[in-house]
């Protein structure tokens, strides 16, 4: 029989809390806006092309007089911006293109999300919310409701060890739980919030911890017990499906978003590129200076920056796309990483 001292079952309220890392790595891979982040990649763009063209031997000016510098980074830029964009909306059609197809194969769809609803009504007794932020807060309440009807009836055991450890049990979906609904309360689909707060609700541990906490008092329960363990389980089990299924949506509007943000910010990126090529030479602005740096070079860093920005934005969103998808790669009681185990 297990022992409450030999298994940790607490664990961090928050995402950040259980893996360990830090608040700015997961500020900025996450929760800060993409747009900023784009602009803080631009600035350290522009200050690093700054820096290598003003002290690296020979500079920047002595360059653009000696060799076709401008022609050359920019002709390559004006490529780059082309076929980057035309991938970009390739694959956005590409991730998209599922949601396409006949009629057939849409009301399978349709029929498996209704389902899926009458599953969810079924287990939390009402009407279903339509709000993702809504839907998945009732899921979390429902869950610590079946917590806490768990513990009142786990309080009558005689075994102390099974009380202590659900006691700790509950107290931490306890904890995570309101972390979690007060994310969500007045989070609006289309922004990463509601599925950040998703990302904090670590369901697959909990399942676990019933799991184990079953089979390792399976003799000392009894029958109400025993069904207070199988409707919270149950209701941490319907979590996993509507968290990937509102992450799909995510990445989903994401990448449409992305597309659109790509193509506004490619056409000023191949003006930027082409008036570089077209008009601007070692001879355009003389020997004028600003700040005791070359106008030339202010330029030409400010253009480079101008045509990466498509790039930046990119980057951007595919950090936190990518970052999501690792968290989530696994679906039900199995953890990946280290620092959850």
């Amino acid at each position: 029989m297990g022992n409450g001292g030999d298994y940790d079952i607490s664990t961090g309220d928050t995402m950040r809390e259980r893996s360990n890392e830090s608040r700015l790595k997961i500020w900025l891979l996450l929760r800060t806006n993409r747009f900023v982040l784009t602009g803080v990649l631009a600035v350290l763009v522009f200050v690093s092309f700054m820096l290598f063209s003003v002290f690296l031997d020979p500079s920047l000016q002595s360059e653009i007089k000696s060799t076709d510098t401008i022609e050359t980074i920019f002709s390559s830029m004006i490529g780059v911006v082309v076929t980057g964009t035309t991938l970009v909306v390739t694959i956005s059609q590409l991730v998209l293109s599922q949601e396409n197809g006949p009629l057939g194969d849409q009301r399978q769809r349709m029929s498996a999300a209704m389902d899926f609803r009458t599953y969810t009504k079924d287990l939390l007794g009402e009407v279903v919310p339509v709000d993702p932020s809504a839907f998945l807060y009732e899921l979390v309440e429902e869950t610590e409701r079946r917590s806490e009807a768990l513990d009142r009836i786990v309080a009558r055991s005689d075994d102390d060890d099974l009380r202590g450890q659900v006691t700790e049990f509950v107290d931490s979906v306890h904890g995570n739980s309101e972390e979690v609904q007060k994310e969500l309360d007045g989070a609006s689909f289309g922004t990463f919030d509601v599925l950040f707060a998703a990302l904090n609700f670590n369901y697959s541990w909990k399942i676990f911890q019933i799991e184990r906490m079953t089979a390792d008092f399976g003799d000392t329960l009894d029958e109400d017990q025993k069904l207070a363990f199988d409707e919270l389980r149950t209701a941490l089990a319907m979590f996993g499906p509507a968290r990937e299924h509102i992450k799909t949506l995510y990445f989903q509007w994401a990448l449409v978003n992305l597309s659109q943000y790509i193509l506004y910010l490619a056409v000023p990126a191949l003006v930027v590129a082409g008036g570089m090529l077209t008009f601007v030479g070692a001879e355009t602005f003389g020997s004028a200076t600003f700040l005791n740096i070359p106008v030339v070079t202010w330029v030409v860093a400010v253009a480079f920056t101008i045509t990466v920005v498509p790039f930046l934005l990119f980057t951007s969103y595919i950090l936190r796309v990518a970052t999501v998808a690792k968290r989530t790669l696994a679906i039900g009681p199995l953890i990946l990483r280290d620092s959850q185990r």
